[in-house]
């Protein structure tokens, strides 16, 4: 995705597991490295980890 991915869609990267299929590899963006998983970021579910991602999302899109 070299515009960026947008706020909502999966990344293309993502294997049927949502799993990243660009990890350690690299050309895996510098973003994705540096995103790093905390207790507070992910909580203790992983739907409680996606809630946390949209709202990521959420806060960082550009304005149109």
């Amino acid at each position: 995705m070299p515009h960026g991915k947008p706020a909502g869609v999966a990344c293309v990267q993502l294997d049927v597991q949502l799993r990243c299929k660009l990890f350690g590899d690299p050309r895996r963006p510098a973003f994705c490295g540096g995103l790093k998983a905390s207790a507070e970021m992910c909580g203790t579910t992983r739907d409680e980890a996606l809630l946390s991602l949209s709202e990521l999302e959420r806060l960082t899109r550009p304005l149109t």
